[in-house]
């Protein structure tokens, strides 16, 4: 009977050396248990090499760490690794590290079959012998077992079994959260980003395998992350190519709302719901994300975050977009701020001609990302933020007069919506004034410096450039970028007056209220309003009336400054004179009267001395006088208007200077307009409907302030009484010229009909010579012959003193001072004498002609002269 290879009873020696291979294989069974460690490791690794087939039927003979990992495996999945012979892997493992990378090896390929052959049981069992390894073993060699690992979790990862892919993800969430030793200069993560990036766009019918799959996804994405961000050997995970991937795959699963998170869960299962929630996951994995992302690397973060916005249309419901960009400005570095409202500026622009509700949802998302910057660093991004908001303005503006992004409308063309364009103005507008709002004084000074230098000045020629719908393009850009100085004003506090109002600003802010267009100058009086009030008064005056008690008010009152009198010495005229010119416009609605009353108030309250107490009463009772006279016809409503404005200030200012015999005064004459002209006082005329009297003119004196009777009462309790008898006359400048309702043609002829009127005699023009080329060529060779002329009368006086005697030198400068004396005398005679009056002259009574000299104060000189 024939015996089989390894097996049977023991040959004959006769026939011992017809089976050498037997012999062979006994040998090595006997010789094997007197080996011990690596030499018993080595004999049975050699033999099944001299003898095939051997290792295949005989379990001695296969390598150690074979047998060790076939023994953690059971006969019955269900009852999981073997725990003994797990322990003694791990032992081997450690004591024999050069074998690492075999065990590794050899557990893949067990892996392989068993996922294979659907031995999901023994599958588990492989991953779970896997992390263990890994946990225990650091040596130098665990780069080749890591090898293996993460073949074996591609493997799982690539496998449609949602069971596998988890299983594989936390196996690498685990190698993720170990530090190594050693370094490795080959690995690549490329697949794993791609797979796990897939895994958080699941879409399984199934919702709750759906979501565990989805945070598989995000759990694998947070450990490459974790496992490649800080390490410079590996492979770049902020280049485009990764982040591209990585960031819309979080963004995507943060904006999904899933409908089992909409239902609302019992009080025991809250916490888990919500520790479950792929979105909340997502979140913590991108501010980690962020968190960890150097100054080079948030471009890269940035940029695909923008896109997968725009891709996905979420810039006009705003929400998520705010949202995201709140995550991101409280994850990232406070020094790398700057840099995001920098991507978001660059954006922005690249967006301009978009839709509006779109560009006006980047702007409300730099509004707040711009004010969580200003907390930390923004850098030297603050006039270049402005800049670019202010430059989209301004084609916003041209966008809504010509209604197309091309300037004319043609088939193609996107037709705008004027109202949309609307929206991202004020838009724009509120995003300057709220991160205007938290910059530090100085910075927000070259701010307002900065816009009030884009505003257009006012000008003769001006060009009137129309659109669509007829408005002044100039006007509008005056008003826009008027509304955004007054955001970034309201609430700014500044101790000197000389420094938040400075001369050139202040300037050009007063010529631009000199225009006709009423909405312009009620911008202007608030800017100043803003400017003023130091200490939260202006919400006390918003309402004109003639307070009785005006301690009510609660009024915060200071000192007035040496900084604040400076400021008034150098500019009251001006502000008196623009307040003065402001009320007399026929244009004015109570608006403009409350915003004057308020001016009034608070220039009193907050820079007023008592030089300035008396000018400013001095201001109110000329404008008493320009309701009274009426030289510039201005309706009922205004007459009443001014009246009863400088009723309520003259009441006011009279409790600030507690005057008793000025109070009396002022009380006396409003009573007195209560019982016989309440359509003088603030309480009629400033209503939704003004009760007004037909007929303003023939105006009593006991209606009326007398300045006369204010003097007197003043003066005696220490105020200029002489300043206070002067009528108040504002000072005329360049500035009136852009405020006269006349054209340009009309001053220059007017200006050349004075010019005629006062010249003496009429001198004949002489016709202008006419220039050829013969009168050129003299020009030059007359120039050079007396420049030569001019060099030699030079050095002969050079000459001249050098070489002169003394006597002669001196009786020449001598003559020369009698003549400089004697055209001196000319002068001295021709500027004391009387000048000859403009009626002409009179005649003696002998006949002789005499000139009737009128004193230079009381000549009457146009209106063009005065300067």
């Amino acid at each position: 009977m024939p015996t089989l290879r390894g097996q049977g009873p023991e040959p004959s020696k006769e026939g011992a050396c017809f089976q050498p291979w037997f012999v062979s294989s006994q040998a090595a069974l006997a010789l094997a248990p007197s080996f011990s460690g690596p030499d018993q490791e080595a004999l049975l690794t050699v033999f099944p090499v001299l003898i095939p087939g051997v290792c295949g039927c005989c379990g001695a003979l296969r390598p150690r760490y074979k047998r060790l990992v076939d023994n953690i495996f059971p006969e019955d999945p269900e009852d999981g690794l073997v725990k003994t012979n797990m322990e003694k892997l791990t032992f081997y493992a450690l004591s024999a590290p050069e074998k690492l990378d075999r065990i590794g090896a050899y557990l893949s390929e067990r892996l392989i079959r068993d996922v294979g052959r659907h031995r999901y049981g023994y599958v588990c069992i492989a991953m779970e012998a896997l992390d263990q390894l890994l946990m225990a073993c650091h040596c130098q060699s665990i780069n080749l077992f890591v090898e293996s690992f993460l073949k074996m979790v591609a493997k799982l990862l690539e496998s449609e079994k949602p069971n596998l892919q988890i299983l594989g993800t936390n196996s690498f969430v685990k190698f993720a959260n170990i530090e190594e030793d050693t370094p490795s200069y080959h690995r690549s993560y490329d697949f794993f980003v791609s797979r796990f990036s897939e895994m958080c766009h699941s879409s399984h019918d199934d919702l709750e395998i759906k979501t565990k799959i989805r945070m598989s996804g995000i759990k694998g994405l947070q450990g490459v992350v974790r496992k490649t961000v800080n390490d410079e050997l590996q492979a770049n995970i902020w280049d485009p190519q990764h982040m591209d991937k990585i960031v819309p795959s979080l963004l995507f699963n943060l904006q999904h709302v899933e409908e089992a998170e909409s239902r609302s869960p019992s009080p025991l299962q809250a916490p888990e719901k919500e520790k479950e929630s792929p979105a909340e996951l997502a979140e913590r994995c991108l501010r980690e994300l962020l968190g960890r992302a150097a100054f080079g690397n948030i471009k890269n973060a940035i940029k695909p975050v923008l896109i997968h916005l725009d891709n996905h249309s979420l810039w006009e419901p705003k929400v998520f977009a705010i949202r995201c960009f709140k995550i991101i400005m409280y994850s990232i570095q406070p020094q790398h701020s700057h840099l995001v409202i920098q991507q978001l500026l660059g954006h922005l622009d690249a967006n301009s001609r978009s839709a509006a509700t779109v560009r006006a949802g980047i702007v409300e998302v730099l509004s707040e990302a711009a004010v969580i910057a200003a907390t930390g660093s923004v850098g030297p991004t603050v006039l270049e933020m402005f800049n670019t908001l202010l430059r989209q303005l301004r084609l916003s503006i041209d966008y809504a007069l010509t209604g197309s992004y091309d300037g004319a409308v043609s088939l193609g063309t996107k037709i705008i919506k004027e109202h949309e364009e609307r929206m991202f103005q004020e838009a724009v507008i509120k995003t300057v004034g709220s991160f205007a709002s938290t910059l530090p004084t100085y910075q927000r000074s070259e701010v307002i410096l900065f816009i009030m230098s884009k505003v257009p000045r006012p000008s003769l020629h001006q060009a009137v450039d129309t659109g669509r719908t007829g408005e002044n393009r100039n006007r509008l850009t005056q008003i826009m970028l008027l509304k955004s100085l007054l955001q970034v004003s309201t609430g700014f506090q500044c101790n000197n007056m000389m420094s938040a109002l400075p001369s050139n600003f202040l300037d050009r802010l007063l010529s631009t209220a000199l225009m006709e267009d009423a909405e312009i100058r009620l911008f202007v009086l608030e800017i100043l309003i803003s400017f003023i009030d130091r200490h939260g008064n202006r919400h006390k005056f918003s309402t004109i009336s003639t307070l009785s008690d005006i301690s009510v008010l609660k009024l915060k009152v200071d000192k007035c400054s040496r900084q604040d009198t400076v400021f008034m010495k150098k500019h009251s005229q001006q502000l008196y004179r623009h307040i003065y010119l402001s009320c007399k416009e026929e244009t004015n609605v109570q608006k403009h009267y409350e915003a004057l009353y308020g001016l009034l108030a608070l220039i009193s309250i907050e820079l007023a001395n008592e030089e300035v107490v008396v000018d400013l009463i001095r201001l109110v009772l000329a404008v008493q006088d320009v309701a009274q006279v009426n030289e510039e016809n201005l309706p009922v409503y205004n007459r009443c208007a001014l009246y009863a404005l400088g009723a309520a200030y003259l009441n006011l200012i009279s409790q600030l200077t507690t005057v008793p015999a000025f109070c009396q005064h002022i009380h006396e004459v409003i009573e007195t307009r209560k019982k016989e002209a309440p359509y003088m006082l603030p309480e009629d005329v400033f209503v939704e409907r003004p009760r007004l009297s037909q007929n303003l003119d023939g105006v009593v004196i006991e209606l009326l302030f007398r300045q006369s009777k204010i003097s007197e009462v003043l003066g005696g309790s220490g105020y200029n009484s002489d300043r206070l008898c002067l009528p108040y006359i504002p000072q005329l400048t360049d500035e009136d010229r852009l405020s006269k309702r006349r054209s340009i043609g009309e001053t220059i002829s007017l200006q050349v009909e004075v010019e005629s009127r006062n010249s003496p005699e009429k001198e004949e023009r002489v016709p202008a010579e006419e220039i050829t080329y013969e009168t050129l060529k003299k020009a030059i060779v007359d120039s050079v012959a007396v420049e030569e002329q001019e060099r030699e009368r030079r050095r002969q006086v050079v000459e001249k003193f050098q070489k002169a005697p003394f006597e002669e030198i001196a009786a020449h400068c001598g003559a020369r001072a009698s003549l400089l004396q004697s055209k001196l005398n000319q002068i001295f005679e021709i500027t004391i004498r009387p000048p000859p009056s403009p009626s002409g002259t009179i005649t003696a009574a002998y006949g002789q002609p005499q000139n009737h000299s009128i004193p230079v104060y009381e000549m009457k000189f146009p209106d063009l002269c005065v300067y």
